[in-house]
């Protein structure tokens, strides 16, 4: 991939033709199309487009076609963007006290094979500071308690704005976030819970989830809502265990199905293929 390639993302109310007029828009525009995939609700009724361009002669002039494609979108009432296809969005990372997965997206983010620019880490705990301070990030230690939680956010919400993040992932946060938070920064939150939700809610969900003979463990990612748990869903993984497994293994197993699927979120909303559609998502893979 090189800095040549965009990705224009297109939603708008469902019609007739809208392939074809974004498709003769781009070859117009003396852009080659490599990949384009689409989408059509029936019952919401939008249009769901997303098309990676590449220019191959010359640099894209992003000004002259965001001038150009207006003229068009205004036509079909759409929502759209058009961006470089590699974004790297800058990210924090909220996390209390598990390392799973705020050490696997690290990792992938060191390697380039996660392509977000994580800027910080937030904690309402000290623990993993070490963890974090290893690849050179900055830790925040933001202390939670039942009376100071308004307090909280505004710190988180300061450090947030300071850094430009496009993004916050929760890496295993225990923190109920309020409803002006979940709003304010709606579409930017993406969490991991395990899929027992709301089978197994509190505490030690993998021991009552034992005690239950259950015999598929999960994780869902989702966007976060002020509904707790109940935000568009992103990306789920399932694995089958069987009696012999302790709640100990259980656990083993549950974390790194947890790692995964919050991995595939946040690369799907990194690579622009997410589209919120209602209380669901459409996402392009």
């Amino acid at each position: 991939m090189n800095d040549q390639e965009f990705i224009l993302r297109v939603t708008c109310p469902d019609s007739l033709g809208l392939v074809a007029k974004v498709s003769n828009f781009l070859n117009e525009q003396n852009l080659f199309i490599k990949d384009s995939a689409h989408y059509g609700d029936p019952i919401t009724k939008k249009f769901f487009m997303r098309v990676k361009v590449v220019s191959p002669n010359q640099k894209i002039n992003k000004e002259n076609f965001d001038k150009t494609f207006s003229v068009l979108a205004e036509e079909a009432n759409m929502d759209w963007s058009f961006h470089n296809a590699i974004l790297k969005p800058n990210t924090t990372i909220f996390v209390s006290k598990y390392s799973h997965c705020l050490q696997d997206l690290l990792y992938r983010a060191s390697v380039d094979s996660l392509k977000i620019n994580i800027k910080s880490v937030i904690s309402n705990h000290p623990d993993l500071e070490k963890i974090v301070s290893d690849y050179e990030i900055p830790f925040h230690y933001i202390e939670v308690t039942k009376d100071n939680k308004s307090e909280v956010e505004m710190k988180m919400s300061k450090i947030i704005e300071g850094d430009n993040i496009d993004l916050i992932i929760l890496a295993r946060y225990m923190q109920i976030l309020s409803t002006d938070f979940c709003n304010k920064y709606f579409g930017k939150i993406i969490n991991i819970h395990h899929s027992f939700l709301p089978s197994f809610k509190g505490a030690k969900p993998y021991h009552q989830a034992y005690e239950k003979g259950v015999k598929i463990l999960g994780a869902t990612a989702h966007y976060v809502t002020s509904e707790l748990d109940e935000g568009p869903i992103i990306e789920q993984t399932v694995d089958r265990i069987d009696h012999s497994k302790s709640p100990e293994d259980m656990e083993i197993i549950g974390r790194d199905i947890e790692s995964i699927t919050l991995a595939k979120a946040v690369q799907y909303h990194s690579e622009q293929r997410i589209f919120l559609n209602d209380n669901k998502t459409v996402i392009f893979k």
